[in-house]
């Protein structure tokens, strides 16, 4: 059963997703392809976040997808493998002016595509 504190998690998730989908929706020159990869790293953190929990495993702060992936997969064998190119980066890393990087629709589309993916797994996951 999901309690709160994880549906807590899982809204946070989905706005972030929420969020992506509307940067996407706009037109191209209006796209902001850096706020749709931070949320999209957002809600990948957080839906790894939300299974670990669910399985009572104990994560400190991070946002490190690779972690998170890693500890999923000691889980669960089909977060193995899964690619998340430099998904962790937009989560702290290129925030600020000094690590300045705009990414292209490609690749902005690939992150949100991949936070789709991983949001299906993680309730297809929890949901059982």
């Amino acid at each position: 059963m999901i309690n709160e504190y994880i549906k807590n998690w899982l809204i946070k998730a989905n706005n972030d997703i929420k969020t992506a989908e509307h940067e996407l929706s706009l037109p191209l020159e209006e796209t902001i392809t850096d706020t749709v990869c931070f949320h999209c790293q957002q809600a990948v953190e957080k839906y790894l976040k939300a299974f670990l929990i669910y399985h009572k495993i104990e994560i400190g702060r991070t946002h490190n997808i690779e972690y998170l992936l890693n500890q999923c997969a000691l889980m669960d064998k089909d977060f193995a493998g899964i690619e998340v190119k430099e998904l962790s980066t937009f989560g702290v890393d290129i925030r600020y002016p000094e690590d300045f990087y705009i990414p292209d629709i490609e690749e902005a589309k690939f992150y949100y595509d991949l936070a789709k993916r991983i949001k299906e797994l993680v309730l297809k996951k929890i949901s059982n």
